[in-house]
């Protein structure tokens, strides 16, 4: 990946999206290519190097999800954020178990996508770097190697499965994780559709880690999808969408 000016590769059918795409993000140090098709952003991916794709969705086609899996197979540690429509959440799981890692909806927000690139970024150098031993986030520390939580410094008790639920969030702080990704990797592959019983889990875990837990900064819902670790603190934060379970 670079450590200067980050490449992305913009991919839509529309030109006026992707030349307003490619001026604005210039301005917040990316350096942008495009592609109006599924089939010819793989061709661009096969012969450069990107630490970023933006990937729409709805284009002719292989479409937008069929690429987004057909590179990630081909590039597992390169970047992909989706564009969607509004209420669109078919799309938006479709995407994240094609290996997106991340999803936007239109009318875009640039500092919301902004915000959105740069922490798939964090995420991928943390995943290249050693598995840490220590996870922290606003006024929350969770202890790996010992499985304590600190909250402000004080010991929160949590069960093991609690456990293992905050740390994959926070493991993927900042990028949403889907209820099937969450019952399969802290239950076991047999699960995948029980969301009264994930939905419990959260509704206590917030209750330990949230100040207001009707009104959570930490984890936070999206709907039809799943959940996003947030960090409350975070300069440049994540905007939620809904905060309710």
């Amino acid at each position: 990946m670079t450590t200067d000016r980050l490449n992305a590769l913009v991919v839509d059918d529309e030109t006026s999206f992707r030349r307003v795409l490619r001026t604005s993000l210039a301005t917040s140090g990316f350096a942008i290519e495009e592609a109006r098709s599924g089939e010819e952003a793989v061709a661009i991916l096969t012969r450069s190097a990107f630490d970023l794709v933006l990937l729409d969705v709805n284009m002719p086609g292989i479409g937008g999800v069929e690429a987004c899996r057909e590179i990630r197979a081909r590039m597992p540690k390169i970047g992909i954020v989706m564009v969607t429509v509004q209420d669109g959440e078919s799309e938006m799981v479709k995407a994240l178990e094609a290996g997106a890692d991340d999803y936007i909806t239109k009318p875009i927000r640039f500092r919301e996508l902004v915000a959105r690139l740069r922490a798939v970024l964090r995420r991928l150098r943390i995943d290249d770097a050693s598995e840490p031993t220590l996870l922290q986030a606003g006024d929350l520390e969770l202890d790996i190697d010992r499985h304590l939580l600190y909250r402000q410094g004080e010991t929160v008790h949590l069960t093991p499965t609690e456990f293992e639920l905050l740390a994959l969030l926070m493991r993927n702080q900042g990028t949403p994780v889907t209820h099937a990704k969450l019952l399969r990797s802290v239950w076991g592959p047999e699960y995948g559709i029980e969301l009264d019983y994930l939905r419990s889990f959260v509704k206590t875990l917030r209750q330990k880690v949230e100040e207001d837990p009707a009104k959570p900064k930490y984890i936070v819902t999206e709907p039809w999808v799943g959940y996003r670790f947030c960090n409350p603190h975070d300069v440049s934060p994540l905007v939620p969408r809904n905060q309710s379970t």
